[in-house]
C-alpha cells in the first residue's frame, strides 16, 4: 500500500536525508513562531457544508495568467532539489506536468533552465531574487523567456536572509557538487562554505543579494521582459495596493514559509486583508502551512486564486524522485476533490467565504 497521506511521505523523506539537509527543510527562523503559526491557523477553521447539491462532477480547473491548470495547487520556488534527488527540478517538472499543476523554479535551481523547461509539459515561471550583480539577474531573466517560461516570480521579503538557527548550528553549506548552474559559480561561491555560527545560504545572501530594493525597480524589471511579474511575500494591505499601483499582474501572500521574519502574519491570517486590498482582476496565491487538499480549499475560499506547496514537494523528491513529487501532488488533489464534493461546492468558484467558519464563529 502506497502513502495515504502527506505525513506518510515525511516520514520516508526524513530516513533518507542527512540531519543537516532536514534542518535545511524542516526549519524556520528564530523562534520558528511564524513557521509553526502557518499550519495553526489551518487548523482552527472549520468548514460549513451543503447538502442536496449536485457533487457527481467536480472540476478544479483555472485559468491563471493564461495558463490553463488541472489544478489549482502548485510548487513553490525552492532552490537546490538535487539535495533530495539526483534529477533535481527535471524531475520535479515532470511530475508537475502529470499533474496539470504550476511549477515555480527557483534562480537556485540545479538544473539548467533549459533543461527544466524541455521537461515540463506545464506552464513554469522562475523566481529571482534580486541580485547586486543586475547584468547577471538580466542574462537569466533573457534565458527563461527565451526557454519558455510564462511568468517572472519576484522574492521581495528577503532583503537579507533571516536568522536560521538550524543551519547555524549546523554551519549548514551546499555541498560542492551541487550548484546553481543557472549563474556564475563565481557568484555562487559562498553558499559552499559557512561562518562560524552561520550557515552558506546566509553567507552567500549577505555578500550578493541587494538590500536596496524598492518599488522604483521594479521598472527595471519591465524594461528587461514582457513576461507577467508576480511579487512574492505580500502580506499587508498597504503593500497589496503598492503592487497593484505599481501594475504587477499577480501577487503571492508568503512569508517564506517560516523562513524570514519570526512573528510575521501567518499567511492564512493576511490573505483577507491581501485579497480586499487589490482589484477582482488580480489573482492572489497564498504558499506556507498547505498540507492537505481541504487546507487548499479553505485558502481558496477567504479568496486565493491558487495555493503553492513549499516543503511536501522535497519530501517527495527524497522519498522517491519523480513519482514521490506526482505522488505528493495527486494525494493532494484528490483530497480537495473530496473536499469539494463533500461541501456541496464542485466548482471552485463555488468556494467562497461562506464555506468557512473562523474560530470567532464557532
Amino acid at each position: 500500500m502506497g502513502p495515504l497521506e502527506l505525513a506518510d511521505i515525511e516520514r520516508a523523506a526524513r530516513t533518507r536525508l542527512p540531519a543537516e539537509v532536514w534542518d535545511f527543510v524542516q526549519g524556520g527562523s528564530g523562534a520558528e513562531r511564524t513557521l509553526a503559526a502557518n499550519r495553526a491557523q489551518f487548523e482552527r477553521c472549520c468548514l460549513r457544508p451543503r447538502t442536496l447539491v449536485d457533487v457527481s462532477v467536480t472540476d478544479q480547473g483555472l485559468t491563471l495568467l493564461g495558463s490553463r491548470l488541472r489544478t489549482p495547487i502548485g510548487i513553490a520556488p525552492m532552490a537546490y532539489h538535487q539535495l533530495f534527488d539526483p534529477e533535481g527540478e527535471v524531475a520535479t517538472a515532470r511530475a508537475a506536468g502529470r499533474a496539470g499543476a504550476l511549477l515555480i523554479a527557483g534562480i537556485f535551481a540545479g538544473r539548467t533552465l533549459e533543461s527544466i523547461a524541455e521537461a515540463a509539459t506545464g506552464p513554469l515561471w522562475l523566481q529571482l531574487y534580486w541580485l547586486r550583480r543586475r547584468d547577471a539577474l538580466a542574462a537569466v531573466i533573457e534565458r527563461a523567456e527565451a526557454a519558455g517560461f510564462r511568468a517572472l516570480v519576484l522574492t521581495v521579503d528577503a532583503p537579507r536572509i533571516g536568522r536560521r538557527l538550524r543551519d547555524a548550528r549546523n554551519g549548514f553549506a551546499i555541498p560542492t557538487h551541487i550548484r546553481a548552474v543557472n549563474l556564475d559559480q563565481k557568484l555562487m561561491a559562498a553558499s559552499h562554505r559557512a561562518g562560524e555560527g552561520s550557515s552558506g545560504i546566509a553567507e552567500h545572501a549577505k555578500e550578493q543579494f541587494d538590500p536596496t530594493l524598492t518599488w522604483a525597480d521594479l521598472s527595471w524589471l519591465r524594461e528587461r521582459s514582457s513576461l507577467p511579474i508576480v511579487l512574492k511575500g505580500i502580506l499587508t494591505a498597504e503593500d497589496a495596493r503598492l503592487a497593484a499601483e505599481h501594475g504587477v499582474d499577480a501577487v503571492v501572500v508568503s512569508n517564506h514559509g517560516g523562513r524570514q521574519l519570526d512573528s510575521a502574519l501567518a499567511t492564512l491570517s493576511a490573505l483577507p486583508e491581501v485579497v480586499a486590498a487589490v482589484p477582482p482582476h488580480l489573482p492572489v496565491l497564498l504558499d506556507g502551512g498547505v498540507r492537505t487538499g481541504t487546507d487548499a480549499a479553505l485558502a481558496i475560499a477567504l479568496g486565493a486564486r491558487a495555493v503553492l506547496i513549499g516543503r511536501p514537494i522535497l519530501w517527495g523528491l527524497a522519498a522517491d524522485g519523480e513519482d514521490g513529487v506526482a505522488r505528493v501532488l495527486d494525494l493532494l488533489k484528490t483530497e480537495l476533490d473530496d473536499t469539494m464534493a463533500l461541501l456541496g461546492r464542485p466548482r471552485l468558484a463555488d468556494l467562497d467565504h461562506t464555506v468557512v467558519a473562523r474560530p470567532a464563529d464557532h
